[in-house]
């Protein structure tokens, strides 16, 4: 530990108690836990038992610090991080703050931060450098960065150094600690840093605020062990833990009785569910199998890695039900070489060979995808492979990237050798593929009558409402704002590329349709 570290660790342990751990049992946690991140110690995965904490509660002397006062989060990322912004909204209102959707309004802001791609990280530098007039403008703002970005050490050395404006950092592993860190913020004149490298419990009963009443994110599992030689996430968000089954039941009950429409589960590996259970042998495929038979019309999971899809999974998918028929399945290349250097630990054969499976037990299911372009070495030769294994399996949509190295990521390290120009052509030739293929999949539905789930108006034109089918394709069609909430009837009467027009059907139309 360098003098400068070891500074900043006194500084974090004044300004941050520890949950009444004795000062012995502290200096376990202290360098590796209450210091500025380590990835080197993030990437760790040790044996320690995981912990599970069903007593989650405000302590009564913070429960009025937001009294009289708003808070403000912007999240950037992916669904978990969407879920965690729920959490913090949640602590929040328990806190006493109210909710404004304006940063002009707030005396809290944080930006919950995703670390996925050197673009995404640039968007909070930005959005930094924009709030720095107002924190000169209303000192007794705080302003605070958590989620992905602050569990890199590069990131948070950058803040600690450029923008001294900042309140509190704090990470993806102690959300729970939020009243305690907003407190430290308020008593402290020096920045709050709490980030923890090594992954902390599970913590249940913690306080949500659901956007909508509609559809529900409930996560099932934290955490990553694939090191994908590409992704920062294993070493932001820690090891695969997995929460109870019987917590998550609970909490889609709880949901189902609340009148909640669809359901994701949601997980960085949610294919990887209950593989660090020790004392019982249950999978994803057990705990959809217990949901299935919850009332709630529709279950869709995310995000799948190959790896962990295995047979009972599919074998619980077809029985179908509330089981939606659309499965995301990054493959991110398809060529064998360039997976191998991914470190994605399966071959193009592997892949289709689970692509067979899946659609022999789900004849018409809706395949989607991640891919990656301008990958380390990848030859004209291998991204053809990925093209035509994208019309091999039928993809009927994609999520595509140019590839960005990660600091931290065992490919940053690797030469980064197809020039821009490369990556770009190559981008645009595989989304025309995807264009064409989306395109074809919709055309499929014109004159079909789908079911939709309505979640409201259109964004384009509020005349017009909005909705998705089972297979996570959008509809937009004219119908009566009662109707949103709910899963109604539409004849679809134009494809377009992304999506769907069609007329609403009422009852009495589609029984004379039938």
């Amino acid at each position: 530990m360098n003098e400068e570290q070891r500074l900043q660790g006194q500084q974090v342990k004044e300004t941050n108690p520890t949950d009444k751990k004795s000062e012995k049992d502290y200096s376990k946690y202290f360098e590796t836990v209450f210091l500025p991140p380590s990835l080197k110690e993030a990437k760790k995965r040790g044996k320690e038992e995981v912990n599970y904490h069903n007593d989650f509660k405000i302590d009564e002397q913070l429960r009025g610090m937001g009294t009289g006062k708003k808070f403000y989060i912007r999240t950037y990322g992916c669904q978990m991080n969407e879920h965690d912004t729920e959490v913090m909204a949640g602590i929040f209102m328990a806190l006493g703050y109210e909710a404004t959707d304006t940063v002009e309004d707030a005396n809290v802001i944080l930006l919950n931060t995703c670390a996925i791609r050197e673009n995404a990280e640039n968007k909070v530098f930005g959005e930094l450098g924009h709030l720095k007039h107002l924190k000169q403008q209303r000192p007794d703002l705080l302003l605070g960065v958590c989620g992905c970005m602050s569990q890199e050490e590069s990131v948070v050395n950058k803040i600690l150094k450029t923008y001294t404006h900042v309140d509190m950092i704090f990470g993806t592993h102690n959300i729970h600690r939020l009243p305690q860190i907003l407190n430290d913020a308020y008593m402290s004149k020096e920045m709050v840093v709490e980030v923890w490298s090594k992954e902390g419990d599970v913590v249940e009963n913690l306080p949500k605020v659901r956007r909508g009443n509609i559809k529900a994110w409930v996560n099932i599992m934290y955490g990553c062990d694939k090191f994908c030689t590409y992704c920062i996430v294993p070493y932001t968000r820690g090891k695969e833990r997995s929460r109870r089954p019987e917590d998550i039941i609970q909490e889609v009950r709880h949901l189902a009785a609340q009148g909640y429409q669809e359901i994701t589960l949601l997980g960085q590996n949610v294919n990887a569910y209950g593989k660090d259970f020790e004392d019982i042998t249950y999978g994803l495929g057990d705990l959809m199998d217990e949901i299935r038979k919850i009332d709630i019309p529709r279950i869709r999971f995310t995000t799948s890695h190959p790896r962990d899809f295995d047979d009972h999974l599919i074998e619980v998918l077809a029985k179908k039900g509330n089981l939606m028929d659309h499965i995301h399945l990054p493959v991110q290349s398809g060529s064998t070489d360039v997976l191998k250097i991914m470190a994605r630990k399966y071959t193009r054969e592997q892949f289709l060979e689970l692509v067979r499976k899946i659609k022999a037990a789900i004849p018409d299911v809706a395949l989607t995808t991640d891919i990656i372009v301008g990958y380390p070495n990848e030859t004209e030769e291998q991204f053809e492979e990925t093209i035509s294994l994208y019309r091999e399996v039928g993809f009927e949509s994609a999520y595509t990237f140019i590839y960005s190295p990660r600091e931290g990521t065992p490919a940053a390290k690797m030469k980064d050798n197809v020039p821009m120009e490369v990556k770009k052509e190559r981008l645009q030739r595989l989304n025309a593929v995807v264009n064409e293929m989306s395109a074809e999949a919709l055309k499929k539905y014109e004159g079909q009558i789908v079911p939709v789930l309505v979640e409201g108006e259109s964004k384009n034109n509020p005349d017009i409402l909005a909705g998705y089918t089972n297979k996570n394709k959008l509809v937009n069609f004219k119908g009566p704002k009662t109707a949103i909430g709910k899963i109604v009837n539409v004849k679809i009467t134009d494809a377009k590329t992304w999506s769907l027009n069609g007329e609403m059907v009422e009852t009495h139309q589609l029984a004379e349709v039938e």
